[in-house]
């Protein structure tokens, strides 16, 4: 019995240590003098229920997505400190499949700053994971009058390929006729084994994405939101990941955690300061001008 009190006690201690090695965060360089970064956002998904505090569960069919609804069923936790988010044949249609969705809408609506996910990745093809953002009012995304500034839809990882390719991506001016984006495809080697973080750095200027911590793709593609956004951590079916039909179904990924800070500066105040949108404007004016004065 002593015997096996020692095994249990040496499993646990070994447990800890894990989640401890996984909570160790390397935060970017502030980008304003003076300021430091402050969590202002942190689910390490322990328990058995899903924070309904800070996510909202979807349960819907993604029209016009095929044959692919979002299924409460598939977003839980097990018990162990990880949120399983689940792919399987559905249970209700044939020839349908089920994935996860949440989102931190109405919960956490943040205005810049760092965010952070840690995660490991699917196994099987025919869907694909990801961590993203989306515009919370007052953004207009569908509007076409100041770009990306204001509302993109940040996907700060996508996972569509069983390789090592990871892609990060920008959309705006709505989903129509008139929608834009800008993508960038990281080569991340063993990305496919094990945990690994995935995080943005979204700042007035420019958007950071890393990857384990290391930048991979810094721009400013759309002219940067100015909006608050909302996260989500989803998977989806589609040819864009492959034949579905080839999967061995159930699969999942595996979050560990998800954690925000936003800057705040020496008085308390949040660093960032949003710029007036029809700078945007300015900026592209200001640069017709010049090419105009060099065509002549």
């Amino acid at each position: 019995m002593k015997n096996n009190k020692t095994i249990y006690l040496i499993i646990a201690l070994f447990i800890v240590s894990v989640h401890a090695i996984s909570s160790k965060i390397i935060l970017p360089e502030a980008p304003i003098e003076g300021a430091v970064w402050k969590q202002t956002f942190a689910d390490e998904f322990d328990g058995t229920v899903i924070d309904p505090n800070n996510w909202n569960i979807r349960h819907e069919n993604r029209t016009p997505r095929k044959n692919n609804f979002w299924h409460r069923d598939c977003a839980q936790l097990d018990g162990n400190g990880y949120l399983r988010m689940i792919t399987r044949k559905s249970t209700d249609k044939p020839d349908w499949h089920d994935t996860a969705c949440i989102e931190t809408k109405t919960k956490f609506t943040p205005l810049f700053g760092y965010f952070e996910i840690r995660a490991e990745m699917h196994t099987q093809p025919g869907f694909w994971t990801a961590f993203w953002a989306m515009p919370y009012p007052p953004s207009r995304m569908g509007s076409t009058e100041h770009a990306g500034m204001d509302g993109t839809e940040i996907d700060i990882y996508e996972k569509n390929t069983l390789d090592d390719k990871v892609q990060h991506a920008l959309h705006w001016d709505g989903y129509g006729k008139q929608h834009k984006s800008k993508d960038h495809r990281s080569t991340v080697p063993g990305v496919m084994d094990g945990f690994h973080t995935f995080g943005l750095l979204w700042t007035p200027d420019e958007y950071v994405f890393y990857v384990d911590s290391k930048e991979v793709w810094r721009t400013s593609a759309g002219g940067v939101s100015q909006v608050p956004i909302y996260l989500k951590i989803s998977s989806e079916i589609g040819d864009w990941a492959g034949d579905i039909t080839k999967a061995k179904l159930p699969d999942q990924f595996r979050v560990d955690y998800v954690r925000a800070w936003q800057l705040y500066d020496k008085d308390g105040r949040l660093a960032f300061t949003q710029k007036p949108l029809d700078s945007l404007e300015e900026k592209l004016d200001s640069q017709q001008r010049q090419d105009q004065q060099d065509k002549e």
